[in-house]
């Protein structure tokens, strides 16, 4: 009987499960935080016009934009 010599070529990842799961999950929250942020930016960068138009005061713009990314 001949043995098999030839590596297992499968990526890491695959051999542990939860480990691209947490990649995946990190990779997410990563990309929430950073719309979030570019949210946020955009909100402190409207006028007084555009933001009696959605309901806003100025203070209720700077406060929201004031955040931290990581705070909902």
């Amino acid at each position: 009987m001949i043995r098999d010599a030839t590596p297992c070529l499968e990526p890491s990842a695959a051999r542990r499960p939860g480990v691209r799961d947490a990649w995946v999950t990190a990779f997410a929250q990563m990309r929430r935080w950073y719309a979030l942020y570019r949210q946020r930016r955009a909100l402190l960068a409207l006028d007084d016009a555009f933001l009696k138009d959605i309901g806003l005061s100025r203070v209720d713009a700077l406060v929201e934009g004031g955040k931290p990314f990581w705070r909902p």
